[in-house]
């Protein structure tokens, strides 16, 4: 299966819907990159996004930016993703590794995890708090799990997911950000109206008052900077 592949500031970006994302993910093996602005205004994540083996757009602010550069790409919400990729290892017999986040917010992630999915097949549980990473990427090379969710962080978890790959060739790994927050139940989603809007951002930003210095200056400045390459000839 393949999928259309455009560029957006110069990261690349798979235009699958959901469901053939989860199709091509389940053929594959490598790194899942669910992109958001945040990453796109890091330059040291450009080399990791487009070695990616598939990159989905996870925000609004992606798909308004590749609308606004005319490419109709529907966003594809990561834990969404990260979620059915669970359910799809479940059916299909796979071995999963948890990595990231808090000692009991994994812990309890794993355990709602296992209610939900009874016979999910979870191998490998480490928080993110580790130093050596040497230390982990060895016990996942050792236990071999096909699924791998890794929560540490933007870039942090792309940066030990492409490292991590070339140790599992047969793995597929996605960075899931704060997923396993929500699925520990210490966090709470968004209403599905905000999603539906794709206003997850914003409901986030009302509980969590402190997200506000990170979605601004860089939402606006992201949109701009897409205007920019859009509209503005080069040299200007």
């Amino acid at each position: 299966m393949n999928s259309d592949t455009v560029y957006l500031l110069g990261y690349k970006i798979n235009t699958f819907d959901f469901d053939s994302a989860v199709e091509y993910a389940n053929s594959i093996s490598g790194q899942v990159v669910t992109i958001n602005p945040e990453m796109m205004s890091n330059p040291d994540m450009k080399e990791i996004v487009n070695s990616a083996e598939l990159v989905i757009p996870d925000g609004i602010g992606v798909q308004l930016g590749l609308m606004i550069c005319g490419h109709n790409v529907k966003r594809i919400a990561g834990i969404e993703f990260a979620h059915k990729m669970l359910s799809e290892a479940e059916k299909n017999r796979q071995s999963v590794a948890l990595i990231g986040a808090k000692p009991e917010v994994i812990e309890k992630a794993k355990e709602n995890l296992q209610k939900e999915f009874p016979n999910l097949y979870i191998t490998y549980v480490q928080d993110g708090y580790f130093k050596d990473t040497e230390r982990v990427l060895n016990d996942i090379k050792i236990r071999q799990p096909r699924l791998v969710l890794c929560a540490l962080g933007s870039p942090k978890q792309e940066q030990f997911i492409a490292q991590a790959k070339k140790l599992l060739p047969d793995a597929l790994f996605i960075g899931v950000g704060g997923s396993f927050d929500v699925w520990s139940g210490i966090v709470k989603r968004a209403p599905k109206i905000f999603q539906v809007l794709c206003l997850e951002w914003l409901y986030r930003t009302i509980k969590e008052p402190q997200r506000f210095k990170r979605i601004f200056p860089t939402l606006p400045l992201f949109v701009l900077r897409v205007l920019k390459e859009r509209f503005v000839p080069k040299g200007v």
